[in-house]
């Protein structure tokens, strides 16, 4: 029994420590110390790297997109290293609930296609590379990140297994449906011919 518990307790003190690391509003932080303004009241109202691109800003919706991506892959990479594969992967969906629904702004966050990325590369980076490339095949096509998204999101649980790292096909499943979940005014969107472009306005 105390082997259970401390298991236990070592899983719940990595998903403590990937949701803090996924809760980091970057976009938020960026659009205020490069006086951008506030996110909430540009374009989608949005915390991510593409609503920060409605400011006319290209470095800061670079910055945004790099580093909510690199809080997720830290996230895996520091559990696997101190605690093992199934810490990374408590860690890894914890830092993907912390960045949708961060407790610092009311549990309304981001839509987490960054950080998804982020932990993709950061549990295989076989996986992680080919979800790159099928968000970027969509966006170059259809200019609309949701697009994107959906796509890499789509894809991943497929290639999880595909490139040898089936392990993750249950979080891989998990995250999946998280992205849909935050995508769905997208896809009505998307359906009703009114979603926007890249960089277009809302």
């Amino acid at each position: 029994m105390p082997i259970v518990d401390s298991s236990v307790t070592i899983l719940t003190l990595w998903a403590v420590v990937g949701y803090l690391l996924g809760s980091i509003p970057f976009g938020m932080v960026l659009a205020k110390f490069m006086g951008l303004g506030n996110l909430r009241e540009i374009g989608s109202g949005n915390i991510g790297a593409t609503n920060v691109l409605r400011t006319g800003n290209k470095t800061a919706a670079a910055l945004t997109l790099v580093l909510d991506a690199a809080k997720g892959a830290v996230a895996v990479l520091i559990a696997r290293m101190f605690a093992g594969e199934d810490a990374a992967q408590i860690a890894a969906l914890a830092a993907m609930l912390g960045h949708c629904y961060p407790v610092w702004l009311g549990f309304r966050g981001g839509k987490g296609v960054a950080t998804f990325l982020g932990i993709m590369l950061a549990l295989s980076w076989q996986v992680g590379l080919a979800c790159c490339l099928a968000w970027a095949i969509a966006v170059a096509v259809s200019r609309t990140s949701s697009i994107g998204a959906i796509a890499a999101a789509a894809a991943s649980t497929f290639l999880l297994i595909l490139l040898g790292y089936g392990q993750g096909f249950v979080l891989g499943v998990v995250l999946t449906l998280l992205i849909f979940w935050r995508h769905r005014a997208n896809i009505s969107r998307i359906r009703a011919g009114s979603e926007p472009k890249i960089g277009q306005k809302t």
